[in-house]
């Protein structure tokens, strides 16, 4: 039941009542990346993505990109390519993780570019 009112008024976390609703009478499952976000469209043409877990425009992944902006390549009908070894998982954007950018670490990167007027 707590589901169900979650779906009613947020949309922060998956998708909502319209969404559900517009998804199951018309929708089409088109695939789903790696990550377990699933992609739909409507005969009209319209795209949509529901999102495994929170909803984080930066978890999907650039041939999925291209196609929810209705970008034609190569990629497009090839949603399923095979990954080299040197290639590296797609992630969501890491701002305000514990795996975000911190230059504390980097010595370079604190140091002063600069000489300030009132030394």
């Amino acid at each position: 039941m707590l589901t169900f009112f979650k779906e009613i008024f947020t949309w922060w976390n998956g998708q909502t009542l319209g969404t559900r609703l517009q998804t199951i009478f018309f929708g089409k499952l088109v695939g789903e990346d790696e990550s377990g976000n699933k992609y739909y469209q409507n005969k009209k043409g319209k795209r949509w993505v529901i999102y495994n877990g929170e909803v984080e425009a930066s978890k999907i992944p650039n041939d999925w990109y291209s196609w929810m902006h209705y970008t034609n390549n190569k990629i497009e009908n090839r949603h399923n390519l095979k990954k080299y070894k040197w290639q590296k998982n797609h992630l969501p954007n890491q701002t305000g993780t514990t795996n975000a950018y911190n230059p504390k670490n980097n010595k370079n990167a604190t140091k002063k570019k600069y000489k300030s007027w009132q030394d």
